[in-house]
């Protein structure tokens, strides 16, 4: 997805098409933009910029599969980052479309990353409301994702996904019941089922 990214913003010369209403379509060079801004904080650059590649930020990770809210947040975050840290920029190594598709793609990484590992506490946070935590049994948090993902992979497909409806997106067991189409006992027969096996698996990690 990212290759396509940046490919889209190889040239370095794009048009600007009249992002702001009332304004026309102009040339636009994206490397002097950002030396604009990193040499003298040119708002106008920025807002130049912004207009230019924030839709298309936006757009290119929508299509590789990030939710509308989320792409929008993280092409905004892309183009602060680059009003931030324009002076890092070094044409000679790549083109601001690059450059910029490069800030988009670690920042949609890092998103990535952080809704794992909050995943991961989730799992222990359940199982700590239903026993007695023991915090003389210390563990790196490596350790514990890693024991996570293995515990939920040895899940059946039906077990995960009530456990994912339930307790990691926050639905009520009748609310699953009604997305997945089958009955609440069902329900709450997998999920008493699935941290049984959860409890097994990771005990010894809390």
């Amino acid at each position: 997805m990212f290759a396509t990214l940046e490919t889209g913003f190889q040239t370095s010369t794009p048009v600007l098409a009249g992002a702001r209403k009332g304004s026309i379509a102009v040339p636009m060079d994206a490397d002097a933009l950002v030396q604009a801004i990193a040499s003298s904080a040119d708002r106008q650059a920025f807002a130049r910029l912004f207009d230019h590649f924030a839709p298309r930020v936006k757009g290119l990770l929508m299509r590789g599969g990030a939710p509308a809210d989320l792409a929008e947040e993280i092409a905004q975050e892309a183009l602060m980052t680059v009003w931030r840290k324009a002076a890092l920029f070094d044409p000679a190594k790549a083109s601001a479309g690059t450059w910029i598709a490069t800030i988009a793609r670690n920042l949609r990484i890092d998103h990535a990353r952080r809704e794992k590992r909050s995943r991961m506490s989730k799992v222990f946070e359940i199982l700590d409301e239903e026993s007695p935590e023991q915090p003389d049994q210390v563990v790196s948090g490596s350790e514990r994702d890693a024991r996570v993902r293995a515990a939920l992979t040895g899940l059946s497909k039906d077990q995960y996904r009530v456990v994912e409806l339930a307790f990691l997106e926050g639905f009520s067991h009748q609310d699953v019941a009604t997305r997945l189409s089958i009955p609440l006992g069902t329900v709450k027969s997998r999920l008493r089922l699935a941290m049984a096996h959860l409890r097994r698996h990771l005990e010894d990690l809390r």
